[in-house]
């Protein structure tokens, strides 16, 4: 008699990826989706002509899964300049990579970014990340990044007006407290290869891994309400299953498995504006604050890295804000508008505001011991899984690793 498929609940990366997995080795298998379209917290609404994806994201072309798993041709990837606009003391300061952008040698030894001792360590920690490669950093020692950074050396001042708001901007946390090993493994692999997004959007990625599955296989508007290894209650009745993966975010996750204490998260506000006309920068580059007045930490003219994101004539701008802010929107909105208005004048105030997205999961929390002891089993009982960048590292390759293991140990428990 055939078994009933194998169930997985939530239909973003982590969830796709294991349905792949689970398909190319024959196991036949159910995605259910609460939401109207897969993806999970990578999606793409379209306004007005625009493009908004839900916080600023990006694809790290470099991502070892990432490149085993995706089409990169097909996604008509479009990528940023290796670098960064850094704002400080009234003005903008370039910092981009020398070894891939040669004529900006001068530019980044003469930029107040940080002191020329200070680039010359970023090119020696960049060396050596390379040469070590992604199994050699998790073997390091691991401690905090901004512990990390300064045990390499680099002054406060390349430290708050560089690496702060660029890597507080990855990990959604401004105080670096987490893993240095995380640190190195994503400075390696912006070394390396491009942030870039799909010209379409971000959503253009599940969109690829959906594409491939068989009919019937993903069903939308379908919560879970319970699960158990056998069997999935949703709405619409109970779903017997041969195994079942919780591939959902790590909140969502501890209701479903009814544990008493969720995952730790962090939190990021994006707010989008439609500018009439040109951007004030057309360069396809982050702009950081580096002088830490916030309360954006970050800053993106996505139209300027690709054209679809706007309609003819008018530029997207993606401001980043960390954490869940308490005032409303309206009072965030002018907080924003008064530091964006300082760094490009009063044609700030014509900016349009598109939507505010306030994404209290956006990451898992990731201070040591994240990568030195985990603290996360996928394999919760027998035939009962877990995936999800909660389960691994923090971010779209730590889910497409965390869906595949879990199918591979659904393979491995059927065969033993």
């Amino acid at each position: 008699m055939d078994q009933p498929p194998v169930i997985i609940v939530g239909a973003g990366i982590a969830g796709l990826c294991c349905a792949r997995t689970l398909l190319a080795a024959g196991i036949p298998c159910t995605l259910l989706e609460a939401a109207d379209t897969p993806g999970g917290r990578i999606r793409t609404d379209e306004l007005d002509g625009f493009l908004l994806d839900r916080g600023f994201q990006v694809l790290l072309t470099a991502y070892p899964e990432a490149q085993r798993v995706l089409d990169y041709s097909a996604l008509d990837l479009r990528p940023f300049e290796p670098g960064a606009v850094v704002r400080f003391d009234g003005r903008f300061h370039t910092l981009m990579d020398p070894w891939r952008r040669p004529g900006s040698i001068l530019d980044g030894a003469l930029a107040r970014v940080g002191s020329l001792a200070d680039k010359l360590r970023m090119g020696s920690m960049r060396s050596e990340l390379q040469r070590a490669g992604p199994l050699a950093i998790y073997q390091r020692p691991e401690t905090t990044i901004l512990e990390s950074l300064r045990a390499r050396g680099f002054s406060d001042a390349m430290i708050d007006r560089f690496f702060r708001p660029f890597f507080g901007g990855i990990t959604l946390d401004l105080s670096l407290s987490g893993s240095s090993r995380m640190m190195e493994f994503v400075f390696r692999t912006f070394s390396i290869g491009d942030a870039a997004v799909p010209a379409g959007g971000m959503q253009r990625i599940p969109e690829q891994l959906a594409a491939g599955l068989p009919a019937g296989c993903l069903r939308l508007h379908t919560p879970a309400l319970t699960v158990e290894p056998h069997r999935v209650r949703t709405p619409g009745g109970t779903l017997q299953a041969s195994a079942v993966v919780v591939a959902t975010d790590g909140p969502a996750a501890a209701r479903l498995l009814q544990r008493p204490r969720a995952p730790a998260v962090r939190g990021v506000t994006n707010l989008c504006f439609a500018i009439d006309g040109p951007p004030p920068v057309e360069q396809p580059v982050l702009i950081l604050d580096g002088d830490g007045a916030g309360p954006v930490t970050n800053l993106a003219f996505m139209s300027s890295v690709s054209p679809r994101y706007a309609p003819p004539g008018k530029a997207l701008a993606s401001a980043s804000v960390i954490g869940i802010p308490a005032e409303d929107n309206a009072t965030l909105e002018r907080s924003v508008r008064r530091q964006m208005a300082s760094w490009f004048g009063p044609a700030a105030d014509a900016w349009r505001l598109l939507r505010v997205y306030r994404i209290a999961d956006a990451l898992p929390r990731q201070s040591p011991p994240w990568l030195t002891q985990p603290i996360w089993n996928q394999r919760v009982a027998p035939r009962l899984w877990l995936a999800g960048d909660a389960q691994d590292t923090p971010g779209l390759d730590g889910a497409m690793v965390s869906g595949r293991r879990a199918a591979e140990g659904i393979i491995a428990e059927r065969a033993s």
